[in-house]
């Protein structure tokens, strides 16, 4: 779980560092803010929670590599759920509320990561896999957006 506590810390600490004017500016997701990327990592935590805790008896239907579904061309956002992370990311009004509750459940998340048993089995989006292949799967998802959220930001550490 290392590499996912990592990833996550990392993460968790490149939002808290930024200055609120930050918060709307262009991300690397396009058609996101800085703001509206935030929000779906809060989603992305909340995941990472349920799904730790979302045991599964069947043996593992994919692995780390075969949890990504790989997108033809990228999101043009108008998916449902491309429309919603920006209008949840603006009711939270002030970025001092998106960074606690980022931190809030992101350390959550980095925390059962490492009480989690790697070997241990979980179900989720209709698939079963390994603690480790998913927290695999995740230090992606965290890197990837790393890099997203400080796209347009030449102040911010890397």
């Amino acid at each position: 779980m290392h590499s996912f506590s990592r990833s996550w810390t990392a993460l968790l600490d490149a939002v808290a560092g930024l200055p609120d004017e930050d918060f709307d500016k262009p991300s690397g997701c396009t058609g996101w803010l800085v703001r509206d990327l935030v929000c779906h990592l809060v989603i992305d935590a909340q995941d990472v929670l349920i799904t730790l805790v979302t045991p599964a008896d069947a043996p593992a239907t994919t692995d780390a590599p075969g949890y990504w579904t790989l997108l033809p061309e990228p999101p043009k956002g108008d998916d449902p759920l491309d429309a919603l992370i920006p209008r949840l990311a603006a009711a939270y009004g002030e970025p001092r509320w998106l960074k606690h509750h980022i931190d809030d459940v992101g350390t959550a998340a980095v925390r059962a990561a490492g009480l989690a048993d790697p070997a241990a089995r979980v179900r989720t989006q209709d698939m079963v896999l390994t603690v480790a292949d998913y927290l695999s799967a995740y230090v992606l998802e965290g890197t990837l957006h790393h890099l997203d959220l400080v796209a347009h930001l030449p102040a911010a550490p890397g």
